[in-house]
């Protein structure tokens, strides 16, 4: 067995939202506009593609042929930019930030999710063509968030002072960063892969957004993938009407709190509240927010103002990529430039793209169609033939470890621990009482009822107890699951939100992302166990 599917409502780690719209519950209906199935593509394919113009594509190609200069691109990478200047291509796209060589390992799966998806899609619509695109999120200026990456359960981190956009960031000090990550590796094959692209990537590039663009293209460009980089002067003159428009009528503020305040009422959380205007302003070294304060427009903690949104346009004409658009403006402005008709990402991604369906309406985009990217536990052969020994399931090992180790505890017990039952005659003989009470005395019912807690109380901690001590008996039994279970979930959550890439490349080299490839399959919309074999 390759891989064993498990759905999503039963790992534990998602949320409400994203359950419910899995599970296309009503309650979430207005928030998105097709679900994601492979026949619902046909609808989006002829709405996406009577909006897209010939003239946007052709900017579009242009921009990524100015974009990859310099950079070896695959055969099938360089057909996906040419296409894209054809009525019948579309996109298919994730997005992430800059993190340091790649950062948690659902990195993998976004894009791998993408590249499928594609597939799949092309198998459905041979009129049409495909594009499957890696959006990099070089305008996000959070560089506490980006600049580390956990290697072999220890935090590697670029340590220096930065500001503005990362994607401008220069490369100086990365060497530092290769030399503690180098000096963990071994000196296999699959070890000198690792230096060797991270020094390519990281030491002979300039920038972030270009060494991060060559580490993607590195590991995905034979399959097609395209890296788009949003921080684009050509790209943002096409943004500059929705800017316009954002800027006059504040259109995003108005309609993601109307959307926020149904969202709450439903009971979902909120994941991006809106600012009045939802835009930054990029110069050297900075990102800052523009402000609207009484009139006037504002460049945070700059001495930069402007009288009227044509003026802060007008100050960008020599240099339109200083827009940039915040959490809630992004996925308008990569609507706008591509002719894209799905965005893959994680839970916390889709959550905040269901609060900005009526904004695209207000701004007279088409809504992509999301979708949840692959999630997945990788489990080493060792680690099978521990669980094995064990005898754990897999499905199990998403317990909470009390849990886990309470069930295994009772399976093993020679003791019977249907205390269930005994609750249940306890709660049938104090209901009788009730009754036997209300006949005779009322002012008895609480005196009963107050009994009752006590002695459902009383039988909880005797259970306890008794737990306890059958686990003190199999503590070499308790122990081994722990580790286990903390092997397979660092720090007691998702591995893939933990751990890099490299972990596993080492042990495997190519061949392992080939593996996730072959098992994972976006359309599915299941958490995957993927077995991996020495």
């Amino acid at each position: 067995m390759e891989s064993l599917q498990i759905p999503y409502k039963n790992t534990g780690y998602f949320s409400k939202i994203i359950l419910d719209y899995l599970a296309q519950k009503e309650t979430i209906q207005p928030f998105y506009n097709r679900f994601p199935s492979i026949d619902n593509f046909e609808a989006q394919i002829q709405e996406k593609g009577a909006s897209y113009s010939s003239e946007s594509r052709k900017i579009l190609a242009n921009a990524l042929e100015q974009q990859y200069v310099g950079l070896k691109t695959s055969v099938l990478t360089q057909e996906h930019i040419n296409t894209l200047v054809l009525p019948n291509t579309f996109t298919i796209t994730t997005g992430h930030q800059l993190n340091l060589f790649s950062g948690p390992l659902y990195f993998l799966y976004k894009i791998i999710s993408v590249i499928n998806l594609c597939k799949s899609l092309k198998e459905k619509y041979p009129k049409q063509n495909f594009v499957p695109v890696y959006w990099m999120a070089s305008e996000d200026h959070d560089f506490e968030e980006i600049q580390y990456f956990n290697s072999k359960g220890k935090k590697i981190s670029w340590k220096r002072e930065a500001s503005g956009a990362v994607g401008r960031l220069s490369t100086e000090g990365l060497d530092a960063v290769f030399e503690q990550f180098s000096s963990q590796l071994n000196f296999g094959k699959n070890a000198e892969e690792l230096r060797e692209i991270f020094k390519k990537a990281y030491l002979k590039n300039e920038n972030l957004t270009d060494a991060s663009r060559y580490l993607v293209n590195a590991l995905f460009g034979e399959y097609g993938l395209v890296v788009i980089d949003g921080d684009d002067k050509e790209l943002k003159a096409l943004f500059k009407p929705y800017a316009l428009q954002e800027l006059e009528a504040q259109t995003s503020f108005k309609n993601v709190s109307e959307t926020n305040l149904k969202l709450e009422k439903e009971g979902y959380k909120i994941q991006v509240n809106p600012r009045e205007v939802n835009l930054f302003y990029i110069g050297d070294q900075f990102r800052e927010r523009i402000l609207k304060k009484e009139g006037v427009f504002q460049v945070n903690e700059t001495s930069l103002q402007f009288n009227s949104p044509l003026e802060v346009l007008k100050s960008t004409e020599n240099s339109t990529d200083v827009i940039s658009g915040n959490a809630l403006l992004r996925p308008l402005y990569q609507e706008v430039i591509l002719p894209n008709l799905c965005y893959v990402g994680g839970g916390g991604e889709l959550a905040y793209w269901m609060q900005l369906k009526t904004t695209f309406k207000a701004f007279k985009v088409p809504f992509p169609m999301l979708l949840l990217r692959n999630s997945a536990l990788l489990v080493t052969e060792k680690q099978q033939q521990k669980a094995r020994k064990l005898q754990v399931d897999f499905t199990d090992f998403f317990l909470t470890q009390n849990e886990l180790i309470s069930k295994k505890v009772k399976e093993r017990s020679q003791i019977n621990f249907d205390f269930e039952s005994k609750r249940n005659q306890l709660i049938t003989t104090f209901k009788e009482l009730e009754l036997l009470a209300a006949k005779t005395d009322k002012s008895f019912v609480g005196a009963v009822k107050a009994q009752e807690v006590k002695q459902l109380k009383g039988l909880k901690h005797l259970e306890k107890r008794l737990l306890k001590a059958e686990k003190k008996q199999m503590y070499d039994l308790v122990t081994r699951i722990e580790l286990l279970q903390n092997e397979l979930f660092p720090n007691q959550t998702l591995e893939e939100r933990q751990r890099n890439f490299s972990d596993y490349y080492e042990s495997y080299g190519k061949p392992f992302i080939d593996k996730l490839f072959a098992v994972l399959d976006p359309l599915e919309m299941q958490f995957s166990v993927v077995f991996l074999k020495n």
